[in-house]
């Protein structure tokens, strides 16, 4: 059985940027626009080699744990969507708008849609792909956000829709994804937990946006969409809200019948009723099967466990084992701890 990350990978030690995992209130109080831009340009003439050097020892780590399709680990964000967004004009990141989020979990003050949405410049995903893939001979995953998800974490002042902004912002995406591809990236992945939010709006509008992303992407491209029900702020916290656990079960029919070719959704943190796979009848799924913000290790024998569960519902060629999300909150010692058992899961079913 194949294995992946999602994401996020705790960055290493030297590399002093921010993100949303080293905030001292958690993740979700992270201010997009102030402090990742004065650590970058602290790094000064050593910037790229920094950089480089924490994207070597992230792709590493997941090579040496056995990772099939290892990511780039988002090292250079600060976060998986507004690093997308400044490359976008009509998001306006000097004046902030405060608003609630994900259902009011959290409230942050965010940058501002003030213009259409369009593409400012291209290719940035391009050469962080590269330099992951230079890494390794396995074949580097990208991730970038959905529409649905780049909407929700900003503040609309110009917009009459989220439908009609999705569709821009999709449109937007699109370049990025066809950059890639023509650069050689096999494996792109879209991130939308939003979907699990509000999987009315995801099936009224969020699916076909999705697939403008990866309009006129060729067909030796994987194209791959996450799903999670939402992150933890901190490591052990039991009592996050999450999305009602009966989305996945309204939206996955739409995603299995769009030309998505693969969905990734969380298992781990919260097990779901695994008839729901009996429902996915032509799309390959990445199941979570390590929690992202518990510091208890799964062993072996658990993870192979729930991925036998898995397989009295789909075919191991269509079943790829990872980690519900992103790999931030763990630290590194407890990340590659969880990938290595989820491996030699993997590996031996």
């Amino acid at each position: 059985m194949l294995t992946t990350c999602i994401g996020a990978y705790p960055k290493p030690a030297f590399l002093e940027l921010p993100d949303w995992f080293n905030i001292p209130d958690g993740p979700d109080s992270a201010n997009p626009t102030k402090s990742w831009k004065a650590a970058l340009a602290a790094l000064g003439d050593a910037a790229d080699e920094t950089i480089n050097a924490a994207s070597r020892q992230v792709v590493s780590d997941q090579v040496e744990a056995g990772i099939d399709i290892p990511t780039d680990g988002e090292v250079k964000r600060e976060n998986y969507i507004h690093y997308h967004c400044r490359h976008l004009k009509g998001i306006d990141f000097k004046h902030l708008t405060l608003r609630e989020l994900r259902g009011g979990t959290y409230a942050a003050e965010l940058p501002t849609i003030n213009d259409r949405v369009r593409v400012r410049d291209s290719g940035f995903l391009v050469e962080d792909w590269r330099m992951a893939q230079s890494f390794t001979d396995r074949p580097v995953k990208i991730t970038m956000p959905g529409p649905m998800t780049v909407t929700d974490t900003n503040a609309n002042s110009y917009y009459s829709s989220d439908k009609a902004l999705g569709a821009d912002i999709a449109d937007a995406l699109n370049q990025e994804v066809l950059a890639l591809a023509n650069a050689g990236c096999v494996h792109i992945q879209v991130d939308e937990p939003v979907f699990a939010r509000k999987p009315g709006d995801a099936l009224e509008f969020g699916v076909e946006n999705l697939e403008r992303v990866f309009h006129g992407v060729p067909p030796h491209v994987v194209k791959t969409m996450h799903m999670c029900c939402g992150y933890p702020d901190r490591l052990d916290r039991l009592d996050y809200p999450k999305a009602d656990r009966r989305a996945y079960f309204e939206i996955i029919r739409a995603i299995d019948e769009s030309s998505i070719d693969v969905v990734s959704i969380e298992d781990a943190h919260r097990h779901n009723d695994l008839s729901l796979l009996d429902l996915v009848q032509n799309t390959q799924v990445i199941l979570g099967v390590v929690a992202i913000a518990l510091s208890r290790i799964e062993s072996v024998e658990e993870i192979s466990a729930r991925l036998t569960e898995a397989l009295n519902h789909i075919d191991s060629d269509r079943l790829i084992a990872a980690p519900d999300c992103g790999l931030g909150l763990l630290g590194r010692k407890l990340a590659r701890s969880k990938l290595k058992n989820m491996c030699e899961a993997a590996h031996q079913s």
